[in-house]
C-alpha cells in the first residue's frame, strides 16, 4: 500500500514531532592535570563542571593529534604534525584555521575568535584565543604553545 493524501494526518505528525524535548548532557567530568610527565601519580583531582570542564576539553582537543589514536573518532583532535619544519609565516596563519576546525567539531563550541599568534622561539608559537560557546558564553585567554 502506498501512502496517499487520504491516509496522511498532519496533526498526528505534529504531535509526534513535538512529543519529546532535547536536553543537553551535563558537562561534569574528571579534573585532570595536563602535564608532560605521564608518570605523575595525581593526574585526576576530583571533578569539574561548566566552564572549567569546557576549558579542559579545549586543551585536550588541541593536545591530541587527529588520526593518531584509534580510540578517538576522526573528528577529534587537531592536525599539527605536518606544520613541523614549515615556514613560520605559513604555520602562524595555518594554526588559526586548524584550531578553529578542531574546536568547532565539538557541539558545545560555536566559534573561535581573537587569535594572537606570536613566535616565541625558533620552532615554537604561542597562541592565545577566545572561544564562543553554543550558549553565547565567552571564554577568554586560552593559551597554548605549538611546535613548528
Amino acid at each position: 500500500m502506498l501512502p496517499n493524501d487520504d491516509n496522511y494526518d498532519e496533526e498526528m505528525e505534529e504531535e509526534l514531532e513535538a512529543d519529546f524535548d532535547v536536553e543537553a548532557e551535563p558537562s561534569k567530568t574528571y579534573a585532570m592535570v595536563m602535564t608532560e610527565d605521564v608518570r605523575k601519580d595525581n593526574i585526576f583531582l576530583g571533578t569539574v563542571d561548566e566552564e572549567a570542564a569546557l576549558r579542559q576539553a579545549i586543551m585536550k582537543i588541541i593536545s591530541t593529534e587527529r588520526y593518531a589514536h584509534e580510540i578517538y573518532s576522526w573528528d577529534y583532535g587537531i592536525e599539527l604534525f605536518d606544520l613541523i619544519g614549515k615556514p613560520a609565516n605559513y604555520a602562524m596563519s595555518e594554526v588559526k584555521l586548524r584550531i578553529q576546525d578542531a574546536l568547532t567539531a565539538d557541539d558545545r563550541i560555536e566559534s573561535v575568535e581573537d587569535f594572537n599568534v606570536v613566535r616565541i622561539g625558533r620552532n615554537t608559537l604561542s597562541v592565545t584565543f577566545t572561544v564562543i560557546t553554543a550558549e553565547e558564553e565567552i571564554i577568554e585567554g586560552i593559551e597554548t604553545e605549538v611546535e613548528i
